[in-house]
């Protein structure tokens, strides 16, 4: 039994930023709140935690004073920055470029759609923090669409600019920007390519790798969209394809039957959790 690391696996850009912006942090201060977890994956924020990483909510940011918080890299909607300028909080932004840049894309958007009387639709999920920093820009009035169940919310008589969540599936955006340009009645309709590069290039080579072994272990946290995302695409190109959390997830005598075991992950999944699995399957030859 061999094994490979996909090599297109672990930490996009934006994490890998926010991840070192935060101990740099840690090191000079050995703590450090966050507003929300800093990534998708409970083991990377339990080894980050154990460095002093304090991960708080909206509403306990709201009790702070005078000292840091680090927003990550899905950002923040405009509120959460003038609630840090109201209670003296010194904001360490790690917000991913990608993202920084699409909300000003959003913002700018909002305010030439208005001046027509239009909607900013929003192709994410619902409640994602990233999409709620989105949404922001925009008084909070963009429609979020997540399925073409969502299109009725849609006012198909008003000009439309519609964006991407920059973790979606490009496919997935194109279909349902076809299905609104067929059901509006005049076609005053612009679209942003906001997905980031990063992603749409993972699931081509995601594929390709899934293809080229025998089984794949695929290393996520359960809440990660981006992780659940490249699952299916593996478990699509290679059935034998089985989504774990952490080595204990492991069903060794499964994966004893195959001779080739990629093993890959979410943009989220920390390359020492996948080495971490790579060790238990060697360990058990």
């Amino acid at each position: 039994m061999r094994t490979i690391i996909e090599q297109q696996a672990g930490f996009c850009f934006g994490v890998v930023r926010a991840i070192n912006s935060l101990e740099e942090q840690l090191q000079q201060s050995g703590k450090l709140y966050c507003l929300g977890d800093i990534v998708h994956n409970s083991m990377e924020v339990k080894r980050l935690e154990d460095k002093g990483l304090q991960t708080i909510t909206l509403e306990e940011m709201k009790t702070l004073r005078n000292c840091k918080v680090m927003i990550r890299a899905h950002g923040e909607p405009p509120s959460t920055y003038e609630l840090a300028k109201t209670n003296n909080i010194t904001l360490i932004d790690a917000t991913c470029p990608m993202v920084l840049k699409l909300q000003k894309d959003v913002l700018k958007g909002y305010q030439d759609i208005k001046k027509k009387n239009g909607q900013i639709v929003i192709f994410g999920k619902k409640g994602h923090a990233e999409v709620i920093g989105l949404c922001g820009q925009t008084e909070n009035n963009a429609v979020v669409i997540s399925k073409e169940e969502d299109i009725d919310k849609i006012d198909m008589t008003k000009p439309l600019h519609i964006f991407s969540q920059t973790t979606k599936n490009k496919e997935d955006y194109r279909n349902i920007i076809s299905v609104i340009k067929s059901r509006h009645r005049t076609g005053d309709i612009l679209v942003t390519d906001s997905i980031c590069k990063k992603v749409s290039s993972r699931a081509e080579k995601i594929e390709e790798f899934a293809k080229s072994v025998d089984c794949v272990l695929f290393v996520s946290g359960k809440n990660s969209s981006n992780g659940l995302y490249l699952y299916n695409l593996c478990k699509r190109s290679n059935p034998n394809t089985f989504f774990i959390t952490d080595t204990e997830d492991i069903d060794i005598e499964k994966v004893k039957q195959f001779n080739l075991v990629g093993i890959s992950g979410a943009t989220s999944t920390p390359m020492w959790l996948m080495k971490k699995v790579e060790q238990t399957i060697c360990a058990a030859n």
